[in-house]
C-alpha cells in the first residue's frame, strides 16, 4: 500500500549538516545518506507515495536571521531533493498527487511555525509561490501569530495569526494544529476551511501538551480535517524510550472510537525523532507497519490510513 506521511525534518538535518553543526559528512547526501530516515532510497523500499518536508526554526535563531534560515531549507528542497533525485516530483498543488507516475515520489513543503515571515505577510506570501502547501502557527515556543503548546501562559491566536488563517483558506493550505497551544487549537478550528494535525496522538493515551484531547478530536472529525499520528515513541507512551506496535495502535483505536476511521493517517516525525516504535524506525520500514495493521483492521480501513484518507480530505478547488 501506498503512504502518505506529512512531517519530517530532513529539510533540518540537511541544513545543519551544510552549516558544519551535525555530522561528520558535509553536505549529507538525500539518495542514500545513512543519517537520513526519509532518503529517497527508504522512501521508496517504504513505498512512499508523498512525504511532507518541513521548513523548521530552532527558536534560539536570531529574529533577523529565520527569514535566512527557511530560504536555506527551501533551496536545499529545490537544489538536495528535487534537483539531484528524478523520482522526487514536487507537489505545487493538491492536484498533482494524482499526475503521479509509477515509481515517482511527491515532494510537499510545508511551514513549522510563523517564526519564519514574523508579521511580513508578503513573506508568507512568497512562501506560497514557492509551493508550501500546510502551515503551523507555532513549534512549541510563542510567536507574533501564538503561543506554542510548550508555552505555559497558552494563549491563543493574535490577529495576526487569524489574518494567517484566513490566507491559508484563501490559497488552499492546511492549518496545522499539533503544536498549538489548546486556545490556540480552539481559535483555528472556529476559523479554517482546511485542518489538520499533522502529527499528534491523543491525550487519552498519552498525556502530553503535544498530543490531542477526545474535545478536539472530536472537533478536527467534525471539521472534516485530518489526524495523522505520530511515531516519536514519548508521544506514545509518558517518557517512553521505544514504543510498540500495540501502543501505537491504542491511539488509533481511540481516534476510531470517537468516530475519526475515515479521519487519520500518518505523520512519522522521522529525521525529527531519537526513539522510535520497534521494527518503525525509518521509511524503508513501512511496509512492517502495514503488516501489522492489516494484522488488526479490514484492508478498507488500512488503506484509509495510509493514504485514502489524506486523498479524500485534502483541500479541493472551489468552482
Amino acid at each position: 500500500m501506498k503512504i502518505i506521511d506529512t512531517h519530517c525534518d530532513a529539510l533540518l538535518k540537511l541544513q545543519e549538516a551544510k552549516r558544519g553543526k551535525r555530522y561528520n559528512v558535509e553536505p549529507l547526501n538525500f539518495t542514500d545518506s545513512v543519517e537520513i530516515e526519509t532518503n529517497v532510497h527508504r522512501l521508496q523500499e517504504g513505498n512512499v507515495l508523498a512525504q511532507f518536508f518541513a521548513i523548521f526554526i530552532f527558536p534560539d535563531v536570531l529574529s533577523d536571521e529565520k527569514w535566512q534560515h527557511a530560504l536555506e531549507q527551501i533551496d536545499l528542497f529545490y537544489t538536495e531533493i528535487l534537483g539531484k533525485n528524478p523520482a522526487m516530483k514536487h507537489i505545487k498543488k493538491w492536484e498533482d498527487l494524482d499526475d503521479l507516475k509509477d515509481g515517482e515520489i511527491g515532494a510537499v513543503l510545508t511551514l513549522e511555525g510563523a517564526d519564519a515571515f514574523g508579521n511580513d505577510l508578503s513573506k508568507l506570501r512568497h512562501l506560497y509561490r514557492l509551493g508550501v502547501l500546510s502551515i503551523g502557527l507555532t513549534w512549541n515556543n510563542p510567536n507574533l501569530c501564538a503561543d506554542g503548546a510548550g508555552e505555559p501562559r497558552g494563549a491563543g491566536l493574535t490577529e495576526l495569526g487569524k489574518e494567517v488563517v484566513l490566507l491559508n483558506n484563501e490559497h488552499q493550505v492546511f492549518t496545522d494544529v499539533s503544536h498549538l497551544s489548546e486556545k490556540g487549537f480552539w481559535d483555528v478550528l472556529e476559523l479554517s476551511d482546511y485542518v489538520i494535525a499533522s502529527h499528534s496522538n491523543t491525550r487519552a493515551f498519552c498525556d502530553h501538551p503535544r498530543n490531542l484531547t477526545d474535545e478536539q478530536i472530536k472537533a478536527v472529525i467534525e471539521k472534516n480535517g485530518l489526524i495523522h499520528v505520530v511515531f516519536y515513541a514519548e508521544f506514545i507512551k509518558k517518557d517512553g524510550q521505544s514504543a510498540s506496535y500495540s501502543e501505537l495502535f491504542d491511539h488509533i483505536d481511540h481516534i476510531i472510537s470517537l468516530g475519526g476511521v475515515k479521519n487519520i493517517g500518518f505523520g512519522s516525525d522521522f529525521d525529527g525523532i531519537d526513539r522510535y516504535i520497534v521494527g518503525l524506525e525509518d521509511s524503508s520500514k513501512y511496509p512492517n507497519l502495514v503488516n501489522e495493521l492489516l494484522k488488526k483492521y479490514t484492508e478498507e480501513e488500512v488503506r484509509g490510513f495510509t493514504s485514502e484518507n489524506f486523498l479524500n480530505n485534502r483541500p479541493k478547488l472551489k468552482v
